[in-house]
């Protein structure tokens, strides 16, 4: 749990890197969150009729609440990888981009220090 608490602390940090499994594991628990929060909606009648496409207003408040961490944490781990942030914006390429920002998440970190800074695996073991 506190790889996801501590992405939230350091929710518009966008410096530095983050590693894989920070990455990873905030992504897991965050989805879990949103589909308990999703039927929550449902169960409260608060989803309406687009409940199938997975709106509803208590989980599109969480997902306003989370998404300037979200993005930090993309970037950091874009970082990571020795990418600039600005590879974000290939997620605007239909399928493509997100296939290749999808590889370069699960792609290891870049060993020893890199433009971004020192590699967080290390500053951990």
């Amino acid at each position: 749990m506190h790889w996801y608490l501590d992405v939230l602390r350091n929710y518009a940090t966008f410096s530095g890197r983050a590693q894989r499994a920070e990455y990873w594991i905030f992504t897991l628990i965050n989805t879990f969150i949103y589909v308990a929060l999703l039927i929550l909606d449902v169960v409260a009648g608060t989803a309406g009729e687009d409940a199938a496409a997975g709106l509803g207003v208590i989980s599109m408040l969480y997902c306003l609440a989370v998404l300037l961490p979200c993005l930090a944490l993309f970037i950091r781990r874009l970082h990571d990888t020795n990418k600039s942030g600005w590879w974000f914006w290939l997620c605007l390429i239909p399928f493509l981009g997100g296939l290749i920002l999808l590889i370069f998440m699960v792609t290891d970190s870049t060993p020893g220090d890199n433009d971004y800074g020192p590699n967080p695996k290390a500053v951990t073991a």
